[in-house]
C-alpha cells in the first residue's frame, strides 16, 4: 500500500469517528478551534507547504494538512478556463518539510512531492468552492484569529480567505471533512469509479446544503 493511500485511509476513519459523535454533544466537545489568518509560529512552514504543493499554479480552493510530525499534504481545486473542466489534485511532500536540526528549522522545498491529479466537472467544483465558502464564514466570525496548537493544522484557504486550526469533531466541517475524504479517494480512482465518487459528493452537498438551511429557516 502507498503511503498516499495509507494517509487517505487514515483521514478516512477520523472522519467516520468524528461522524459518529452524538448531536447534544456539550460546548466544549463541540468548540470549534478555527480562526481566520495564520495561527501564530505557523506562517513559515504552512507557507512553504501550500508553495511546494502549488507548483507555480494558484488553487481556488486549498485544504492542507501540517501533522506534528508526519509528512504534510494537500488538497487543491484549480479553475478551468472558461466553462472547462477544474483541476482536482491531492499533494503528499515525499519527506517531511518541517524538520528541526541541533535546535534550527530547516524547510525542505526543494523537493519532488508525490502529486495525483484528476479533471473535475466545472459546476460541482464551484459548488464546493461556494458550499465550503458559506460554512466557513458561519462557523468562523470575521474577528476570530487562528491560534496556536501543538497538533495537526489545517489551513483552509477558499477563494482568497484564509482559516486556520484544529480538525472540528461536530458541526457541517465535519461534513466538509467528509467531502474531502470523497475528493481524495477520486484522485486515485478510474474514470468510470470517479464519476460514481463525484454522485456520492453531490449527494453530501445537498445533505450539507439542506443542514444550512435548516439552520437559517
Amino acid at each position: 500500500m502507498s503511503r498516499r493511500i495509507g494517509c487517505l485511509l487514515a483521514a478516512m476513519l477520523a472522519a467516520q469517528a468524528l461522524v459518529v459523535m452524538p448531536a447534544h454533544a456539550d460546548d466544549e466537545v463541540c468548540r470549534i478551534d478555527l480562526g481566520r489568518g495564520w495561527p501564530p509560529a505557523t506562517e513559515n512552514h504552512g507557507s512553504a507547504a501550500e508553495t511546494l504543493f502549488a507548483g507555480g499554479l494558484t488553487p481556488t480552493l486549498s485544504l492542507t494538512r501540517l501533522p506534528a510530525r508526519s509528512a504534510e499534504s494537500g488538497l487543491q481545486l484549480i479553475a478551468g478556463e472558461g466553462e472547462g473542466d477544474w483541476t482536482l489534485r491531492y499533494v503528499e511532500a515525499d519527506e517531511r518539510i518541517q524538520v528541526w536540526t541541533g535546535g534550527r528549522r530547516e524547510l525542505r522545498v526543494q523537493q519532488q512531492p508525490d502529486v495525483a491529479s484528476v479533471p473535475m466537472p466545472a459546476a460541482l467544483a464551484r459548488r464546493v468552492v461556494t458550499d465550503w465558502q458559506r460554512v466557513l464564514d458561519g462557523q468562523v466570525p470575521k474577528d476570530r484569529a487562528a491560534e496556536f496548537h501543538d497538533g495537526e493544522v489545517l489551513l483552509f484557504v477558499v477563494d482568497g480567505v484564509r482559516v486556520s486550526g484544529l480538525q472540528p469533531a461536530c458541526g457541517p466541517i465535519v461534513q466538509m471533512m467528509e467531502q474531502a475524504t470523497l475528493m481524495i479517494e477520486a484522485t486515485d480512482d478510474g474514470d468510470e469509479k470517479r464519476i460514481k465518487r463525484w454522485r456520492k459528493l453531490e449527494e453530501s452537498l445537498d445533505q450539507l446544503e439542506q443542514s444550512l438551511a435548516g439552520a437559517t429557516g
